[in-house]
């Protein structure tokens, strides 16, 4: 129950993907995310294509690359895991550029949010509409 006292505390979060990385995000948190689903569940969601996006967590989902490092099922093990939070705990250029790309985001996120809700759906129906070789969203 005191997640966002905890984030606010740490130098760097480890944590799932979910709604957790964009509230890291807009703290100001620099992260590192590991997610593992069940094997079974993986190679359902695999297999059928049921997921198709680029990214799990949610600032690298928003700003469309990878700002966050994401370790997914296999790779999320505690050699790979410890050594990105670490190399996140450095006052580098890097870990400063990252925040400034968090205020760019949490600045895109405050403006229009309910238009670019829309044009969103709009354009995923628009996509959905033309058929299933179109491009997906």
């Amino acid at each position: 129950g005191q997640s966002q006292a905890a984030m606010t505390a740490a130098d760097v979060v480890l944590l799932a993907s979910g709604t957790a990385t964009l509230e890291a995000m807009l703290l100001r948190r620099p992260m590192v995310v590991a997610y593992r689903l069940a094997p079974v569940t993986y190679a359902l969601l695999r297999g059928l294509r049921l997921v198709r996006v680029p990214y799990v967590a949610l600032p690298n989902l928003l700003a469309g690359e990878a700002l966050v490092p994401e370790f997914l099922q296999g790779r999320a093990r505690p050699d790979l895991l410890g050594s990105a939070v670490l190399e996140r705990l450095a006052d580098t250029p890097g870990r400063r550029a990252l925040l400034a790309r968090f205020d760019a985001l949490r600045g895109e996120l405050e403006q229009g949010a309910s238009e670019r809700a829309a044009s969103a759906v709009a354009r995923l129906l628009a996509s959905r509409a033309a058929g299933p070789g179109a491009p997906s969203v």
